[in-house]
């Protein structure tokens, strides 16, 4: 599936207030789903001693699917492609490693 795609067809589903402007709705929701996903791998090493199964690793793609509908809100809300958002950071990432700036931390590295 192209991603702009996706992008398109996930927000023929958005039903929140205000669609078209507001960005705080789908960046709440953005944090609330990514939060899930941390909990789900949390309780695998909790629960499960670090073993994935099948129903935990479904139950997690089924989360970062939600993740992924946010995400996208977000980017339409601010005007922007996925596939502008996916290039920019390969772009990002390729520069990083072409200096050798992969590992640490900070934006401007």
């Amino acid at each position: 599936m192209d991603i702009n795609q996706y992008q398109l067809g996930a927000r023929a589903t958005a039903r929140y207030p205000d669609v078209g402007q507001n960005p705080i709705y789908p960046t709440l929701g953005l944090a609330g789903e990514t939060g899930e996903v941390a909990d789900k791998v949390k309780k695998v090493l909790r629960d499960r001693a670090g073993v994935f199964d099948l129903d935990t690793r479904e139950a997690i793609k089924l989360e970062l699917g939600d993740v992924l509908w946010y995400l996208a809100q977000l980017a339409s809300e601010l005007g922007f492609e996925l596939e502008d958002v996916a290039q920019a950071n390969l772009d990002k990432l390729a520069s990083r490693a072409a200096r050798d700036q992969i590992a640490g931390s900070g934006d401007d590295r």
